[in-house]
This record gives structure tokens, sequence and C-alpha cells, in this order.
């Protein structure tokens, strides 16, 4: 028997959905199928919408899209760690204090998860561009952070984006930190098999 505590840390998809200002609204139409009069739904969505991975196509010329990158790097062991501490960015300092490896999977759990996802707040906890580069440098093998974007609202610097994605490290966005605390575990994230695009929503959970 499986004893293992699976932990849903993806966002519930719905036309009340928040999604990052300036993406399309999820839409969900349910329709009846004219052949069997079974009820189906029609969904209109982003790619970026909920809980979802960019690829390097999603900021980088000619990057890999999302069906680009083996399934082997988004299962296996990773870590959340707290940065909880950073009011504004995940400092490189935070960062280098929890002595990260290559080929690691980060998980960044910020304050981001406690305010929850029933609103926008504009001034969410990011990815500091030095804390970026430090995680590249490091060749680590994905990060997730717990809210829309990687990078600060606003920001004309896109190097949260640009230092990962250019070294083909995927980016996981719109995690649910709320009920989990930092620590080791193992993720499961497999983003939905749409071919050659920039990114796509994801179900994402962590085995304990």
């Amino acid at each position: 028997m499986n004893t293992q505590t699976i932990i849903d840390i993806s966002i519930p998809l719905s036309p009340f959905t928040i999604v990052y200002p300036g993406n399309p609204q999820i839409e969900i139409e349910e329709i009846k199928s004219e052949a069997s009069k079974s009820t189906i739904s029609k969904i209109t969505s982003g790619s970026h919408n909920g809980t979802h991975i960019d690829a390097p196509k999603h900021a980088i010329e000619n990057g890999k899209s999302i069906s680009d990158i083996p399934l082997d790097v988004f299962i296996g062991h990773c870590r959340v760690i707290d940065c909880t501490a950073d009011t504004e960015a995940v400092s490189r300092e935070t960062l280098e204090s929890n002595h990260i490896q290559s080929g690691e999977r980060i998980l960044l759990k910020t304050s981001n998860s406690q305010k929850g996802y029933k609103e926008f707040y504009p001034d969410f906890v990011y990815l500091s561009p030095e804390g970026a580069q430090y995680l590249s440098e490091l060749g680590i093998a994905l990060v997730g952070i717990d809210y829309f974007s990687i990078k600060q609202k606003g920001s004309t610097d896109n190097r949260p984006h640009t230092l990962l994605l250019e070294k083909d490290i995927p980016i996981i966005e719109g995690i649910d930190f709320s009920q989990v605390e930092p620590g080791e575990y193992t993720i499961v994230a497999f983003p939905l098999k749409y071919m050659g695009i920039d990114g796509a929503p994801a179900r994402v959970v962590l085995l304990k």
C-alpha cells in the first residue's frame, strides 16, 4: 500500500480564478454534444493561467517549447526553501544560505502563499535578478515560486526569466504553499502535452 501523502499545490481553475493582468480570463462554457447529447465543456484560457510552467520559448527567441523539455525534469526529489523573510524579493543571500546544489529542483516559498489567491496583489514577492543569476550559474533542474510571475510586476528587468530560461531551466509559477512546510519532497509537475508552445498549465503535487 502507498503510504505517501499527496499534497496538491495547484491553484483551482474556474472562471473565478485570478489571472496575471493582461492574460486571458478563464472561460468555461458547458455545452451538449450534438451526437451523443453528453455534457462537454468549452474551455478558453491562456497558457500561463493558474499553476503553469514557463518554457524557454516564453522569453528566449528560438527557445525550447514546453513539449521539448524531457519529462524527467518534472518528477523527482525537490526542496521547498523558506524565503518568507524576504519581504520584497528572494535574495541571493537567502538562496546561498540554503547550500543549493547543481541539478536540484528548488521551490521558493514566500509570504505570497499566506496572502492567498482570491485577488491579485501587484506587490508580490518575486525572485531578484541576482538570485536568478545564482540559480542559473548553479545549473539547477527547475525552479518554482508561489505567484503568477517570477519577476517583479512592471519591471523592465526580465532577468528572472531570461537567465533561467536561456539555460533551459523551466519555471513553475502559481504554486500554493499555504499548506506546505519547507523541506524535502518528491515533486510531480507534468505540463499538459501542448506541442510547440511557450508554456502550459500543470497539476503540481508534492509527495511526502
